[in-house]
């Protein structure tokens, strides 16, 4: 076995591998380090790696939070600029997790973590693979919603540009964007603002 053509395989395969992907088919994580050195390979992240030039500076930033906490869901501005809902430019990954579950700790790329408990957190949930990690990211009605129950931490004005883009781009129908906000407990806030885009 080539166990650098391996690596490289499992790379495309999976997009962002670590080395515990390596050693569970056999191979020393040796092999990531030279790999690195000859170019081949980029590392991306403490402990995470992948093929160069194969994933965009944005993209790579969810990617590298969804392989650190699988658990996670991208909210908020970060799910906002995932679905092109936003000209906001989030510093921070927004994730969401649930409220007992453990808060994950990792300095790079930074996070910005809120907790969601039952159907505030289950709801909405979409997957995406973003090349080869799968990412999960709120719809764009739950975020809108999570907007407006997090307008204080990030603005009404993010919130209101969020609706509109959100129902101008007709990412959502108005029956979604009311089903989120009964969900997030928002629907007597966001209702005088749902009425007057219709």
């Amino acid at each position: 076995m080539n166990r650098k053509k391996e690596i490289i395989r499992l790379a495309k395969r999976m997009g962002i591998i670590r080395p515990r992907d390596v050693e569970a088919v056999g191979i020393s994580r040796e092999y990531l380090r030279r790999l690195c050195l000859s170019g081949k390979l980029t590392r991306v992240g403490r402990g995470l790696y992948a093929l160069p030039d194969t994933l965009s500076s944005e993209s790579i930033t969810l990617a590298q939070v969804s392989k650190r906490a699988p658990n996670a869901v991208i909210c908020l501005l970060s799910a906002l600029q995932f679905h092109n809902l936003t000209t906001q430019a989030p510093h921070r990954v927004w994730i969401a997790i649930e409220n007992k579950k453990w808060k994950p700790d990792f300095d790079y790329p930074p996070i910005e973590v809120v907790r969601f408990t039952g159907s505030a957190f289950s709801f909405g949930i979409e997957r995406h693979e973003v090349n080869h990690v799968l990412i999960k990211v709120y719809s764009p009605a739950k975020t809108v919603a999570d907007c407006f129950k997090f307008r204080n931490k990030i603005g009404l004005d993010v919130a209101l540009e969020a609706l509109r883009e959100t129902w101008k781009s007709r990412k959502a129908t108005m029956d979604q964007l009311w089903e989120a906000a009964k969900v997030c407990r928002v629907a007597n806030v966001m209702r005088p603002y749902l009425e007057t885009i219709t």
